[in-house]
């Protein structure tokens, strides 16, 4: 997608109260998109709206497709599923954990879609972004919740693309490892122990984006060193599923 694409483009971020979402919002903005953002608080939202000129629109990330496309003259070109749950947690964690996390983290991204492809598929283009995590690619000690629905997200923007990439649909998975956001803050001791020492800025994110949109690429990695632990996992999962077991361990020696 070149600067000249992104021009005038109708733009939508949902989690955009802060850290990747308010970083893609006015990456977006500063190409010449109109950009909506979204965030269940309205006054993490309006400031940056006003910043950037774009629209506020607060509520659930998946239920403000028509309201966005309003704002926007009509019409939705990019859809930034970006609202997230950190959902900490083991296979214990209670039932409300695992159905707040199943429904922020994957069926949001299932609910936009289904208001966003019946009119993209009739013009024959458009372009959803879900940003995931490189859980979703590998796993996270000390997060099943998050890690088991950010497989979910990639999974479900894997099905977009193949099912609807040659009708002009355009689908990319950011899969970041540790980024300076509060989600980080959030992730407690495995976060401190895994992700903190090569987190990034939430800008590097979406300048990864961009690169990707360029390239015509699914797979965004902020950590390109992620894309070897990928390769990595698939080649041999009992090592590297022992290479994570011992990740494990050393946390539970910290004390968690």
């Amino acid at each position: 997608m070149t600067m000249d694409a992104v021009q005038g483009a109708g733009v939508v971020v949902t989690g955009a109260g802060g850290g990747i979402g308010a970083a893609l919002a006015r990456s977006f903005a500063e190409r010449g998109a109109r950009v909506v953002v979204n965030d269940l608080d309205p006054a993490r939202i309006e400031p940056l709206a006003r910043e950037i000129g774009g629209f506020a629109l607060a509520g659930d990330a998946s239920e403000i497709v028509e309201e966005a496309r309003e704002a926007l003259g009509g019409t939705v070109d990019v859809y930034c599923a970006n609202a997230g749950l950190a959902s900490p947690g083991d296979a214990f964690a209670e039932e409300e954990v695992w159905a707040a996390a199943w429904d922020v983290n994957v069926m949001a991204h299932v609910r936009a879609a289904r208001a966003l492809l019946p009119h993209w598929l009739e013009r024959g283009s458009g372009r959803f972004v879900a940003t995931a995590s490189a859980a979703g690619l590998l796993t996270m000690i000390g997060a099943a919740p998050y890690s088991v629905t950010k497989h979910g997200a990639v999974a479900f923007a894997e099905w977009l693309s193949l099912t609807y990439r040659h009708r002009g649909i355009k689908v990319h998975a950011i899969c970041p490892q540790g980024v300076r956001t509060d989600m980080l803050a959030a992730a407690g001791s495995a976060g401190e122990l895994v992700l903190a020492p090569g987190a990034i800025e939430p800008q590097a994110v979406a300048d990864a984006l961009f690169d990707a949109m360029a390239a015509d690429r699914f797979l965004v990695l902020p950590h390109p060193e992620a894309a070897g632990y990928y390769q990595a996992r698939a080649a041999d999962p009992d090592r590297w599923l022992g290479g994570m077991n011992r990740l494990q361990r050393a946390w539970e020696e910290r004390g968690v």
